[in-house]
């Protein structure tokens, strides 16, 4: 494995026109990871780029170094859970190329453990909530806009500022949460106009429901609905100017800026920016708009499906790419990210390596898919990486009942093909190769996702640090217990709007039992940030 780079790119030479003895700004330690990133992606870009579903169409095993095929094809799943988590106690002598390559994988990724070992989400309803704020809302959905509303109540706290802007609220959810459970101001912008009729119509339940028990018993729920507003967010308007007419066309007009003029937000206060599952582009857009707003104090992002941002090749005149943001990423050489390794990026390694240690049938779906593609390829080129979905459950399935429903979505009839032939025996045989090529993607998919998120962290202390206090202001916190299945929490407060300068994620003051509820678990607000 090719040594890290050291140094700025000009550490072995004085740069055109820069006076001789001139010290060069020395890269500070994000930059350097991220370089670190690029290398290591550079290194493996053919593992990187794979799609599994190829893997018999492309034989992408005789891709792997030829020093790593006899340990990795002998190796059972709970052994390859062990090299995804770091253990050394999994009985098998891995070729030392192949340890260092997940080593570097796993020092260059950002930490991902859950708090205590716990589970990312619990999986059955969250006794955190209030019954009423659980309508309507599934398990994971309810421990993601508990921890995140913790998170947006401490950054209220620590600045100040009382009113939320929740950008993509779909049904209100995390809204509705942070304004009757948290006492927040909140005004909630969904660019489907539908979704913000049924948030509407859900809030006016819950008021009706707290209207009943006013007086017969406490209740710890505020009876304050947030704002619905329908609007898609501009990324390239100045921040001023911060919606457009929502969607469908002809739903109505765009809707009243919510961070205000100059002064703030409607009611001329300052906001917290917050957006949970921040699809594709969305999530840069908001981070340009904190970049630009003196009005926003705080942003709180949960990004996701970064297979969906847009890159360089993509970009709209007028409109930044969603990776890379920052001039830093973007003068790396090899920074860019294809489709397959951003959609990478969105994959759970916690889960996989969960299923490899249990050995679930959730492992055989992959040779299936892959098996599939060889046998509609074979008769079909033109037919590749067909979106395919036979079923939820098709992991239960054996192989013929499971081609029986895939490829009559591709066009096919199953009665042309012989579905137990000696050819297939031998590809669904390989099943315990596809998965350790499986296991090599996801050693990866933490550090693609740690390039995107440290490329957003940069941008905005290119953007903006320097006006509000020091050029490296922005703390950056990752929260893994939001991850769904794999997203990141980052949140960035302006120092010069909070009480003390010295502000980091770990000194905002905590609030368990908050939202009319208590942690059974004795799980701090801070735990995991």
């Amino acid at each position: 494995m090719a040594a890290a780079p050291h140094g700025t790119p000009h550490a072995h030479g004085t740069p055109h026109g820069t006076p001789q003895g001139t010290p060069q700004p020395q890269p500070c330690p994000e930059q350097r990871r991220a370089a670190h990133i690029v290398q290591l992606l550079t290194l493996y870009r053919p593992l990187l780029d794979a799609f599994v579903i190829d893997f018999f169409t492309e034989d992408l095993w005789a891709q792997l170094p030829a020093a790593w095929q006899p340990s990795l094809a002998g190796a059972t799943p709970e052994q390859l859970a062990g090299l995804l988590g770091g253990r050394g106690d999994t009985g098998v002598a891995w070729p030392l190329s192949l340890l260092a390559f997940a080593a570097a994988a796993r020092a260059l990724a950002l930490p991902r453990g859950c708090p205590r070992g716990s589970p990312r989400y619990p999986p059955c309803q969250s006794h955190q909530l209030h019954p009423l704020l659980r309508r309507h809302v599934k398990p994971k959905k309810q421990h993601e806009i508990q921890r995140l509303g913790k998170l947006l109540l401490r950054l209220s706290r620590a600045t100040g500022c009382q009113r939320v802007v929740d950008v993509g609220a779909g049904q209100g959810h995390l809204s509705r949460f942070l304004a009757f459970g948290l006492g927040l101001g909140v005004t909630a912008v969904e660019s489907d106009a539908r979704l913000v009729g049924l948030a509407r119509r859900f809030d006016q339940e819950l008021l009706r429901e707290l209207g009943k028990t006013r007086g017969s018993q406490p209740c710890p729920l505020t009876p304050r609905a947030p704002q619905h507003l329908a609007g898609r967010l501009d990324p390239a308007a100045p921040w001023g100017e911060f919606l457009l007419p929502p969607e469908p066309p002809g739903a109505g007009p765009a809707a009243r800026n919510p961070l205000g003029g100059p002064g703030g937000s409607e009611d001329g206060g300052l906001v917290l920016l917050t957006g949970l599952h921040a699809c594709g582009d969305l999530g840069p857009a908001l981070l340009c708009h904190f970049a630009r707003s003196p009005a926003v104090a705080a942003v709180a992002l949960v990004g996701c499906c970064y297979m969906k941002l847009s890159t360089t090749l993509q970009q709209q005149p007028g409109y930044p790419p969603g990776y890379p943001l920052s001039a830093s990423v973007a003068a790396l050489p090899g920074h860019q990210l294809s489709y397959r390794a951003r959609e990478a990026a969105c994959h759970a390694l916690e889960e996989f390596e969960g299923r490899l240690l249990e050995g679930s049938a959730h492992l055989r779906a992959h040779c299936y898919r892959a098996a599939l593609e060889s046998l509609i390829r074979a008769t079909d080129p033109a037919k590749r990486h067909l979106g395919l979905q036979p079923g939820r459950k098709a992991h239960g399935l054996s192989f013929p009942q499971y081609a029986q429903l895939g490829l009559p979505l591709a066009g096919l009839d199953p009665a042309e093909f012989q579905l137990d032939s000696g050819a297939v025996r031998a590809m669904l045989e390989q099943q315990h190769k596809v998965v350790a090529f499986c296991t090599l993607g996801q050693l990866l998919a933490p550090v693609v996702e740690t390039l995107i998120l440290l490329d957003r962290l940069l941008y905005l202390r290119e953007q903006g640090g320097h006006r509000r206090s020091s050029p490296h202001s922005f703390p950056l916190s990752l929260d893994p217990s939001l991850r769904s299945p794999n997203s990141a929490l980052l949140f960035f407060p302006r120092f010069s709007l909070c009480p003390r300068a010295s502000l980091q994620p770990s000194l905002l003051p905590e609030e368990p039992g908050v939202g009319g509820c208590t942690d059974p678990a004795g799980h701090g607000a801070g735990q995991g940030q």
